[in-house]
């Protein structure tokens, strides 16, 4: 009898639960504008580069002929991609600031332009200087119904969707293959896009390859928002049944 009481307790706890998580909740960026119809019949931009940005972390480090000049360079002698060492932030107006090599504008260049520039300004000062220069913060993110959702940090500044949802988790059985939404700022405005994953169409996509700081979303199929909305509606009608019929057995006892 004990265990009776609680049990309208329960009850309730799991319809305030399921109650809370309806359809519209499940599903992020609804109120999206016109997608853009072209995402899976464009020339797939396989030559896409990443080009530095105010407020980008690039990995910089210096080496030459002459090991003890190199060290006025570095902040760090060690080379050594995951350090945070020779980390230079590119300020407001697209500067890195170097030492003896004063401010160095990089912003708008690819990481390899930017390396000649470098390497460049450092023949004034060393012999047969060479620059290993990075994008350390280019990232994508992940979300909706994936394993694990979160950001996903590339060090070769070149990822495709594929590769992005693999070091994710992948997908799970709920995901829908037909409909992964990429959103993407091309410096003026956001653009929406969906890729059908289930065509081999995919691979010529201009969003094929993901640019620095674009969002993935993998929205859920139909069968688990409706799973969930019939919870939000059958669970109420259960509770209150299941109460009736505890009052009644009360009142007869």
């Amino acid at each position: 009898m004990k265990n009776l009481k609680l049990l309208p307790v329960l009850i309730f706890l799991l319809g305030a639960f399921y109650a809370c998580v309806s359809p519209k909740q499940i599903v992020s960026f609804q109120d999206k504008p016109v997608l853009d119809q072209f995402a899976v019949s464009a020339i797939s931009d396989s030559h896409y580069i990443a080009l530095i940005q105010p407020g980008d972390m690039l990995n910089i480090y210096v080496s030459s002929a002459s090991p003890e000049a190199s060290k006025y360079f570095n902040f760090s002698e060690r080379e050594d991609q995951n350090s945070m060492a020779n980390i230079y932030l590119v300020d407001e107006k697209g500067l890195v600031r170097i030492p003896l090599i004063g401010d160095l504008h990089v912003s708008g260049m690819t990481s390899s332009a930017a390396r000649d520039s470098l390497t460049k300004r450092l023949e004034k000062y060393l012999l047969n200087p060479a620059v290993k220069l990075t994008i350390r913060n280019f990232r994508v993110t992940v979300l909706g119904e994936i394993a694990h959702p979160g950001v996903v940090t590339v060090m070769n500044e070149r990822i495709t969707l594929p590769e992005a949802l693999a070091m994710a988790g992948d997908m799970t059985v709920y995901s829908s293959r037909d409909n992964v939404l990429v959103v993407r700022d091309d410096g003026k405005k956001k653009v929406y896009a969906t890729v059908d994953l289930t065509s081999r169409e995919v691979f010529s996509s201009p969003y094929y390859y993901l640019h620095a700081n674009d969002i993935v979303y993998v929205e859920p199929m139909k069968t688990k928002r409706a799973m969930a909305e019939n919870w939000y509606r059958i669970l109420p009608i259960i509770f209150s049944g299941v109460t009736l019929m505890l009052a009644v057995i009360a009142v007869v006892k």
